[in-house]
């Protein structure tokens, strides 16, 4: 299973040269898990550059993965993660997901670069 961060999203939707390295992983559905917060991002991110119709077809294609709601004991682990590694709070639930799920996190946010069961893409 892996995770797709909200970063990687966005460039594939916007069909952007980097997407590439990671567009094969986001059509194999059914081994993606969608953390509720990275939703949030991606929507947040794509209104404001595209019409919202658009931006609600882009999440009814993630969902077709598997969508994992925050509870709490994510929120709480979340917390421990995000002082361990001084991580922002979505980045912290998303990190947490992962660890909850055995899961590895495809990303191109800096602020997971070197932390184990991350693979990070530098972009350019």
């Amino acid at each position: 299973m892996i995770i797709i961060d909200s970063s990687c999203w966005v460039e594939y939707f916007s069909g952007t040269e980097i997407s590439k390295k990671f567009i094969n992983f986001i059509h194999n559905t059914i081994d993606i898990l969608i953390p509720t917060i990275i939703l949030n991002e991606v929507f947040k991110k794509l209104i404001y550059s595209v019409p919202e119709k658009e931006a609600l077809f882009a999440i009814a294609q993630m969902e077709e993965s598997k969508i994992i709601d925050l509870s709490r004991d994510l929120a709480l682990e979340a917390a421990r993660y995000s002082k361990l590694y001084k991580l922002p709070l979505a980045d912290s639930i998303i990190y947490a997901t992962a660890m909850k799920y055995n899961s590895e996190i495809y990303t191109l946010d800096k602020h997971f670069e070197g932390l184990p069961n991350v693979k990070y893409f530098e972009k350019k």
